[in-house]
C-alpha cells in the first residue's frame, strides 16, 4: 500500500522508506541524491512533514499540511538566484541555520541545486556538518560534483533512482498518453517521470531526437556544416522550451489579474517569480540538451553493440595494417569508445552554463576528428 504523505515520489520504494525510518531519529543532515524530475522535491517536502509532525508524519495535522505545501514556518526552502550557489547565499544558509524553532521541534532547511554549490561549498561545509541540535539539514543534488564530495561526507545520503523505461511508459499511459508517444518520452526521459509528463505532450519530440540521431552522418569534416548542424539543434532546444514560456506567460497573467482584482499596484513577488521561471527554463533546457546528447551517443554506441554481438569479440576490430604515418587506423569499437567519452564530457559540461553554441560546435569537431582517425 502506497504511503499518502509520499503520494508525490512515484517509484521510489526504497528512498520512501528509508526516509519513514530515518525521520524517528534523525541526525543533523540528508543528501536526496538523483537526477532531475525523480521526485527529490516532493520527497524533501514529505520528509520534512514527518520531522516537523508530533506524531512523526501522520499526513493530516497542520504541520504536515503545511510542510506538503512548503508553508510551514519552521521549513524553509532555499533556492539560488543565480546559476550558481554563491557565496553570498551561503552566507544567508548560516544565518538560517541557527534560527529556533517557531513551531515544530525543529527546523527543516532544504538546499536545492547541491550540485551547482561552486565555490560556496567550504563556507558551508562548518554549518552543515555541526548545525544546533533543532537543525535539519536536507540536500538536493542531481549528482556528486567534485565540489560537492566533502558536504557529501557529511550526509546521509538517500538514492532516488531513474524510472526504468518500461515504469515510465506504464505511468504515462496510466495518465492518457498514446503509446506511441509515451514509449517516445519514456526513451527521451532519462528515468525522470517529470520530463516523461512534459515530453508526452511534446509534438516536437520525434523530430528533435531525429536531427540528433542524424547528426553523425552529417559529420564532414567542415567547421560550415557543424555551424550549421549546430543551429539546428539549438534551434529545435528554442522550439522545445516555447510551450513552457507560455506556460510562464500565463501564471504571470494571472498573477497579474488576482494582484489587480485586490487593487494592488504591480505584481508583488514579480522579481522570485521571474527567477523562478528561468531557473525552471534552465533546467528544461540542460535536459533537453542532455537528451540529444544521449540520443548522439547512441547513434555510436548501439551499431558496435549490435556488431559485438553479432560476431563475437573481435567484431569491433578496424582494418590491419598501418595507416598514413605508420598509424593502424582505429577500430569502431576504439571510435566509439572516443566518441561516447566527449559526448559525455560535453553533457557534464552543460552544469556550468557554458556558451552551448561554443560547446556543441567544439564537440562535433572532436567527433568529425575522432571519425577521420577512424579511417586513416
Amino acid at each position: 500500500m502506497s504511503d499518502p504523505l509520499f503520494a508525490e515520489v512515484v517509484g521510489q520504494e526504497e528512498a520512501v522508506t528509508t526516509l519513514r525510518a530515518a525521520a524517528r531519529n534523525p541526525v543533523h543532515a540528508y543528501l536526496l541524491l538523483g537526477p532531475s524530475g525523480v521526485g527529490k522535491r516532493a520527497a524533501a517536502r514529505a520528509f520534512a512533514a514527518c520531522l516537523l509532525c508530533p506524531d512523526g508524519g501522520c499526513g493530516t495535522c497542520r504541520h504536515c499540511r503545511l510542510a506538503l505545501a512548503s508553508a510551514h514556518p519552521d521549513l524553509v526552502v532555499v533556492e539560488r538566484s543565480g546559476p550558481f550557489i554563491g557565496v553570498n547565499e551561503a552566507r544567508e544558509i548560516t544565518r538560517l541555520a541557527v534560527r529556533t524553532p517557531l513551531e515544530a521541534r525543529r527546523r527543516v532547511l532544504v538546499l536545492t541545486d547541491f550540485h551547482l554549490v561552486d565555490k560556496a561549498a567550504p563556507a558551508l561545509l562548518k554549518t552543515i556538518e555541526e548545525p544546533p541540535a533543532s537543525t535539519v539539514f536536507v540536500i538536493l543534488a542531481d549528482r556528486v560534483v567534485p565540489e560537492l564530495v566533502t558536504i557529501a561526507s557529511r550526509c546521509v545520503t538517500v538514492e532516488l533512482r531513474p524510472l526504468a523505461p518500461s515504469r515510465l511508459v506504464a505511468l504515462l499511459q496510466a495518465e492518457g498518453a498514446p503509446r506511441h508517444q509515451a514509449e517516445l518520452a519514456a526513451r527521451a526521459a532519462g528515468g525522470s517521470l517529470g520530463r516523461a509528463r512534459l515530453l508526452a505532450a511534446d509534438q516536437g519530440l520525434a523530430a528533435r531526437q531525429q536531427a540528433w540521431a542524424e547528426v553523425r552522418g552529417q559529420l564532414d569534416g567542415s567547421g560550415a556544416t557543424v555551424a550549421v548542424l549546430v543551429d539546428r539543434l539549438l534551434a529545435g532546444t528554442e522550439a522545445a522550451l516555447e510551450p513552457v514560456r507560455a506556460r510562464q506567460r500565463q501564471e504571470i497573467e494571472q498573477l497579474a489579474e488576482e494582484a489587480g482584482a485586490l487593487g494592488e499596484r504591480g505584481l508583488p513577488g514579480r522579481e522570485e517569480v521571474e527567477r523562478r521561471h528561468r531557473r525552471e527554463l534552465r533546467r528544461i533546457r540542460t535536459d533537453e540538451l542532455r537528451a540529444g546528447l544521449a540520443t548522439l551517443a547512441r547513434s555510436y554506441a548501439e551499431p558496435v553493440q549490435a556488431l559485438t554481438r553479432g560476431s563475437g569479440s573481435g567484431g569491433g576490430r578496424g582494418p590491419e595494417g598501418p595507416g598514413p604515418e605508420g598509424r593502424r587506423p582505429m577500430g569502431r569499437v576504439a571510435v566509439a569508445s572516443r566518441a561516447v567519452a566527449a559526448i559525455d564530457e560535453a553533457s557534464r559540461a552543460l552544469d556550468h552554463n557554458p556558451n552551448e553554441s561554443l560547446l556543441l560546435q567544439a564537440l562535433l569537431l572532436r567527433l568529425s576528428a575522432v571519425e577521420r582517425e577512424g579511417v586513416a
